[in-house]
């Protein structure tokens, strides 16, 4: 399972953190899958930066500090922001072929693998918000707009940390657009 947010700062044993792992690269792969059905997008996985993509999240969940109680849940959108910039920015994926007149005026077309990343971090985070928060995740409707999804390749190709508020953005949060990798423990965004 993902990394218990009532944890203290202490790391966990490697053991527990290679489970983690496992889990969250079964997770993806998963998501390629169901990316690839609804799309028509075929992927190629490297493992071995997927793996190191997921070890350099976790390495950088662990460094942060923990969240106050009231604020957990808002930590878990800014936890899968971080999980996107990081897979961003390590490019696990690569596309093969993309289906036959694949329209690039849709967001899964234009951007095939920052989709998948997307993909997979709303739908880890919003798995997470139900379960462990019996709340509902309510993506915006920019998630379906290629304009934003313009912004968003070029804001993140300038600044890789913009993925952390445009992801609260796609999930129908508010951004912290100003220091979108620093989690305020106080109720500000």
């Amino acid at each position: 399972m993902p990394p218990d947010l009532e944890d203290s700062n202490a790391a966990p044993p490697l053991r527990k953190s290679a489970q983690r792992l496992r889990w969250l690269v079964s997770e993806f792969e998963k998501q390629v899958a169901r990316t690839s059905a609804e799309t028509g997008t075929t992927y190629a996985v490297d493992r071995d930066a997927l793996m190191s993509a997921m070890a350099d999240w976790l390495k950088t969940f662990l460094a942060q500090e923990r969240p106050r109680p009231e604020r957990k849940q808002a930590f878990v959108g800014f936890a899968a922001g971080l999980m996107l910039r990081t897979l961003i920015g390590k490019k696990p994926v690569r596309v093969v072929a993309a289906p036959e007149g694949a329209d690039d005026s849709k967001p899964e077309h234009f951007w095939p693998e920052g989709y998948l990343y997307v993909a997979y971090c709303i739908t880890i985070r919003g798995a997470i918000i139900e379960r462990d928060f019996h709340g509902t995740q309510r993506p915006s409707q920019m998630l379906g707009d290629v304009r934003t999804w313009w912004s968003f390749r070029e804001n993140v190709e300038e600044d890789p940390s913009s993925a952390i508020a445009f992801l609260d953005h796609f999930a129908g949060d508010e951004p912290n657009w100003t220091v979108p990798d620093l989690f305020r423990n106080d109720n500000s965004h």
